[in-house]
């Protein structure tokens, strides 16, 4: 990479900081060309982006970001990984590094909060935000739902009441007749 090449990296990867919400620092010391193909796949099926950065500029794009608690851990061969979504890009790594054992998950950042890899698998515990919406829709549809079958019930018991008073009456002039 030339100079310009680098500053317009720096500059791209800095852009990237200040938009996502967290980032994954990991080690990739001794993978395959195939078991880095497989771990890009899954991250990106999983909407996180993984890229292998030069420390150096990882570094000078930290700079003045609230990622910047992750600095000690640029060190050997890292790569970073990150996405909107903190809860996806955590359960990306942690399952990949389930699989591959060179594969190891250094720490990483949720805003300005510094994880170290204990902090990665607790976060990738937790459900997904999609999991999270789906719940609290869920439960502002319940009390409605219940309303509704309150309102309908009292309806329901004074059709059934005239309906068993109606069989009653039936039964009672079949029997007289």
């Amino acid at each position: 990479m030339d100079r310009t090449e680098k500053q317009a990296f720096v500059a791209s990867l800095a852009g990237v900081f200040a938009e996502t919400s967290m980032v994954v620092v990991t080690q990739n010391k001794g993978m395959t060309v195939a078991d880095v193909t497989k771990l890009r796949v899954q991250m990106r099926a999983a909407g996180v982006t993984y890229k292998v950065a030069k420390n150096r500029l990882a570094n000078l794009a930290l700079e003045g970001t609230k990622f910047d608690g992750i600095k000690p851990l640029l060190k050997g061969p890292t790569a970073l990984a990150w996405s909107r979504d903190a809860v996806a890009v955590a359960k990306a790594a942690i399952e990949f590094a389930k699989t591959n054992e060179k594969f190891v998950i250094l720490g990483g950042a949720l805003g300005t909060q510094t994880l170290n890899a204990d902090g990665i698998k607790a976060l990738s515990e937790l459900p997904s935000l999609d999991t999270l919406r789906a719940g609290l829709l869920g439960m502002l549809n319940t009390p409605a739902t219940r309303i509704a079958g309150i309102l309908q019930a009292p309806g329901g018991q004074i059709a059934r009441v005239l309906a068993a008073f109606a069989d009653k009456d039936k039964a009672e002039t079949a029997e007289a007749a």
